[in-house]
């Protein structure tokens, strides 16, 4: 047995003895959600108790840094320095949650407690952050531990970044990077978030769309007033908001305005995704094939253009509707976008296009504290073909090479302002419900998990691609 198998052996171990398990309990119980500040406690403990005793378990240093832009989501550093002159891998992680939507999760299950259940469709273990990114984040980890234990070194610096503000758009996390950027320098990142398209194949994601949130909000006056005495002569603030947002979109999903999407899909990307299939699984909503651009396979729907998505919308009191035309509409609406289009014109954009067919009294600000850009790695960066070795060595799977993953993480940050080749590895499944009740991950995806992710980072400390 080579040491790299014997690596790949005991941390497969680790799944199977329970280890893997335990440790990912005391994750989950910890209860990160960032969006709600009574839970600003729990964040710091996550950083301060789980995290820092992980690392420095392994010879990390480990220091935690303030977020200038939200107090209660510090950043920490874990830095395993073996030798100045040797290359440095930059791994990533988030801690934070979206809330825990307690009372909500099939079989009064409470989200904070990680529960291993059997189901009609296989094993499942269940809590919130689990997928999202708990597990993603503890499997890099636990597989460093095993190359580090196996070979006695990596053979490589280090560095971990976990932050506790991702599920709000990272807020500071650019500013912290660009400050920091010769701390944090690093040769190639290695990270784990989202779901594979396909649980049963590895799939590499070489960067992320963009996501922008807008809240769209129409004011006509002060309270409600009868429907039966005013229906008729008082301006319905949703129905105009509601027309005001099919000038955007159709309904069929087709972004409107051509300011809001790309002009065109690049050839190497349509290469790249011609060799993906997008299904449903067994637990999946069915596709809707007329959703969306027309003329696009689904893949390129996904991986290679923009969406425009209508998230929440309120008028009145949806729990204890009046018999009263509504004072006030509200949209929160998201536009997913790729690296093809820029998403600073967007908002300038929709606010003229609404002057210009007589919506004026909306407004339209963001609806989040920053914006996630995308960013998207070179296809035939030596990293990418690299990586597809060593996983396809270690599984004996083909590995699907995905320009940009669908949804949307801070890569922009990493590959352009601190400046770094990026492959994202990750670690769930569509299905997984994340930010969702019911979030979970697959148990023998975890386990394949850290065998591949232990080739990879052994396969490092023979040279850096």
């Amino acid at each position: 047995m080579t040491q790299r198998s014997a690596a790949i052996g005991a941390a497969a171990k680790s799944f199977e003895d329970g280890s893997f398990q335990k440790d990912l309990t005391a994750l989950v119980a910890v209860q990160t959600s960032s969006r709600e500040e009574e839970y600003q406690p729990d964040l710091m403990r996550y950083l301060e108790t789980e995290m820092r005793k992980r690392f420095e378990a392994m010879g990390f240093a480990v220091d935690i840094h303030p977020n200038d832009m939200l107090d209660r989501a510090p950043f920490l550093v874990a830095r395993r320095i073996e030798d100045p002159s040797l290359p440095t891998l930059f791994c990533y992680g988030h801690g934070d949650t979206v809330p825990g939507e307690e009372g909500r999760w099939s079989g009064d299950r409470d989200p904070w407690t990680l529960e291993a259940a059997q189901t009609p469709s296989g094993p499942r273990w269940y809590g919130r952050g689990t997928a999202d990114n708990k597990a993603q984040h503890a499997i890099n980890m636990e597989a460093m531990r095993h190359v580090i234990e196996t070979r006695g070194r990596l053979g490589y610096n280090a560095t971990f970044l976990i932050e506790m503000a991702e599920e709000m758009g990272s807020p500071g996390l650019y500013e912290f990077c660009r400050d920091n950027r010769d701390m944090l320098a690093a040769d190639l990142l290695i990270a784990s978030d989202g779901p594979r398209f396909s649980a049963d194949t590895p799939d590499i994601k070489l960067g992320t769309r963009g996501g922008l949130n807008l809240r769209f909000r129409l004011d006509y006056r002060d309270g409600g007033h009868h429907s039966g005495n005013w229906g008729g002569l008082l301006a319905n603030p949703a129905i105009v908001l509601m027309h005001a947002l099919t000038t955007l979109v159709s309904r069929t999903g087709e972004i409107l305005h051509p300011g809001l999407k790309p002009a065109h899909i690049k050839n190497s990307v349509r290469d790249a995704l011609a060799k993906v299939t997008v299904t449903s699984g067994p637990d999946d909503p069915e596709i809707d094939p007329w959703w969306g651009e027309p003329g696009l396979s689904g893949a390129e729907k996904v991986f290679g253009w923009n969406t425009f998505e209508v998230l929440s919308f309120i008028a009145g009191d949806p729990e204890k509707p009046q018999n009263a035309v509504p004072p006030f509409a509200e949209a929160i609406c998201q536009i997913r976008f790729v690296v093809d289009t820029d998403p600073d014109k967007f908002l300038p954009l929709i606010q003229q296009h609404l002057k210009d067919n007589g919506f004026d009294g909306i407004t339209v600000e963001p609806a989040r504290m920053s914006m996630l850009r995308a960013s998207r790695l070179d296809p035939e960066h030596p990293a990418v073909a690299w990586a597809v070795t060593s996983i396809e060595k270690t599984t004996g799977k083909p590995v699907t090479v995905i320009p940009n993953a669908g949804g949307s993480l801070p890569n922009d940050i990493f590959l352009n302002t601190i400046g770094m080749p990026t492959l994202w590895v990750p670690h769930s499944y569509t299905g997984c419900s994340q930010h969702a009740p019911n979030e979970h991950v697959l148990p023998h995806l975890m386990k394949e998990g850290l065998e591949m992710m232990t080739g990879l980072f052994w396969d490092l400390g023979d040279g850096f691609p």
